[in-house]
Formats: C-alpha cells, sequence, structure tokens
C-alpha cells in the first residue's frame, strides 16, 4: 500500500494523520544591519492530509518565503521548518514532495515528454506518463519543445512536472497565472481530487473568489505575521457588515454619507454597498429612491474581508 493510500484510510476511519508539513516559530531574515529585511517573523504553519489549503497575503507578505522554508529551498533564521518529520533538505522528504514554483529554469529546448519522463526519472514511484499527461491537460503537446509554448502551455507543463513524482504533498506558488478560464477550471478539478486523495495541496493564489470556492482552509498573512486562518465562512466572519447591491440612480456620493456605509461603488445601474449594519442602508436608500430594484444583501466576500483585514493590520501598524 502506498503513503498515500494509507493517508487516506486513515483519514476515512477517522484516525488523526500525521502533519505533512510545518514551521514552527519560524523567522526568516535577509540581509544585515540597516539593510535587514523581516520577511516572516515567527511564524507557526501546518499542512495536514487530505486538505486544499491556501495561503493568501498581499505582496511581500511573506508567502514565497514561507514556502521556501517548508519546501526547503531556504532555512529559516530561527524557528524550524518540518517536511514528513524531517528536515525539508532531506531527499527522503523530498521524493514525497511536489513543488510548482513562478520561476521554473526549465530548459527550452527540451520536448514536453523528454521533460516528463527526465523528472520522473527522479522518484522511486513516479505516476505513470498517461495519467501525468492527462492530469496536466497536455494531449497534443507531448513533441512541442517547452520554448516554442505559449505561457499557459509552459505553466500546464509546470503542473505536469510537479504531479511527475506522485507526491504526498504538492505545493504551488501562483499556479493559475497566465491560464485561461478552462485551464484555470480544470487545474482547480484536478487540485481538489488530489485532496479528496488525501494528498496535501497548499497553495498561494491571487484569485481570492477561486480560493473561497475551493480551498477547505486559508490562512491570511501579512508583513510575514499570521492575521487569520480557518474555512473561508470562518475567514469572511471575522469581518462585520453586510454588502448591499440594488440598481438605483442614487450616487456613490450620496450613500457615502449615510451612516454606516464603510465604501459605496458603481458598476452601470449597480450601486453596491459595504456596510456594518444593512438596515440603515436601506431604509436611507429606499426613502430616497423607492422604486430601487434587483435589492440583495449578502455577506462581504472573502475579497472584502482580506482586504479589511489587511487594511485594519495596516492601521494598527
Amino acid at each position: 500500500m502506498t503513503t498515500t493510500q494509507q493517508t487516506h484510510d486513515d483519514l476515512s476511519a477517522g484516525h488523526a494523520a500525521p502533519v505533512l508539513a510545518e514551521l514552527l516559530s519560524a523567522s526568516k531574515q535577509f540581509g544585515s544591519g540597516a539593510a535587514t529585511v523581516q520577511a516572516v517573523r515567527g511564524l507557526d504553519l501546518e499542512v495536514r492530509p487530505g486538505e486544499l489549503l491556501a495561503l493568501l497575503g498581499p505582496n511581500g507578505a511573506g508567502k514565497s518565503t514561507a514556502i521556501g522554508m517548508l519546501t526547503g529551498l531556504t532555512a529559516p533564521t530561527s524557528g524550524r521548518a518540518r517536511l514528513f518529520g524531517r528536515d525539508p533538505r532531506d531527499v527522503r522528504a523530498r521524493r514525497r514532495l511536489g513543488v510548482m514554483l513562478q520561476a521554473s529554469g526549465v530548459p527550452q529546448t527540451l520536448r514536453v515528454r523528454e521533460l516528463l519522463t527526465e523528472f520522473r526519472g527522479y522518484y522511486p514511484a513516479p505516476l505513470p506518463m498517461a495519467q501525468v499527461v492527462t492530469a496536466a491537460g497536455l494531449d497534443g503537446l507531448e513533441g512541442r519543445m517547452f520554448g516554442e509554448l505559449s505561457g499557459g502551455q509552459q505553466r500546464r507543463v509546470l503542473f505536469g512536472i510537479t504531479l511527475a513524482g506522485d507526491p504526498d504533498l504538492l505545493v504551488f506558488d501562483e499556479p493559475t497565472t497566465g491560464l485561461d478560464v478552462e485551464a484555470r477550471r480544470g487545474l482547480w478539478a484536478t487540485l481538489r481530487d488530489l485532496a479528496r486523495s488525501g494528498r496535501g495541496v497548499v497553495l498561494t493564489t491571487h484569485y481570492l473568489e477561486e480560493a473561497d470556492a475551493q480551498a477547505d482552509r486559508i490562512v491570511v498573512i501579512d508583513r510575514g505575521v499570521v492575521i487569520a486562518q480557518g474555512t473561508p465562512a470562518e475567514i469572511k466572519a471575522q469581518v462585520p457588515g453586510r454588502r448591499v447591491r440594488a440598481q438605483t440612480s442614487v450616487s456613490v456620493a450620496v450613500a457615502n454619507r449615510w451612516p454606516g456605509v464603510a465604501r459605496a461603488s458603481r458598476e452601470g445601474p449597480w450601486l453596491e454597498l459595504l456596510t456594518g449594519s444593512a438596515e440603515p442602508a436601506l431604509r436611507a436608500l429606499l426613502d430616497l429612491d423607492p422604486h430601487a430594484t434587483g435589492v440583495t444583501v449578502a455577506e462581504p466576500s472573502l475579497e472584502e474581508a482580506f482586504l479589511a483585514l489587511t487594511t485594519d493590520m495596516e492601521a494598527a501598524r
């Protein structure tokens, strides 16, 4: 039985599965003296079997540094990183890991099939070539040179390389960048299947609507520290308020003056309000425009929660 199959059986039976990778009070700084940059500060993070974990944060938050420490690309300045209970640089741990970073370093003149064959050869029990090609959407591209492919096609090749070793843990840094809508949907479906099989999947993404729909757990970091974590619903629940949307002629300038309205915006005939309490805003709207139509009230989106959390963090500083 493979390690992944055993993990899946443990999950199904309700047994406590081991943590696949973790950071324990991990900090990372670059440079020295006045030029010192503290990228990550005392970060605690764990990746569990059978879950899709999304690591979110603004640019420069420390996401890539955290992934680098988890995968052994860089060592913590202080604290610890563990991969399958070992040092992430231990080859026995790395053989169970698949990583897709934004910078590839893949030879431009090798053909897709040659690349996949080469990377499969690094692992003792690689995924069959046909499965890699199908999962990464590379059918028909096997004979093409990597340098001749479009940016989106190259990302799919890198995705295939990540799958090549049939890893127990997969780590992706912005995996859907450069992909069209159809390719992004296919990649997310594959990631969900991988998590359901008992593997761990951790990724960073700027597509917050995708993280909201697909992730089991979200960790938000800013300036190298965790500021929120939980399911998408739990993250959104940390931000009080409601989103009110209506077709109305009321201007954004007027709506922004109503009590409790944090932000008003317009998209064509639609006015959208982010407000602490929906009732006062609704009353003000209907008093001013009793003919407003399509009125809806909803919880804040993950993007709105993300912006509120990171803005609050900046304000606190």
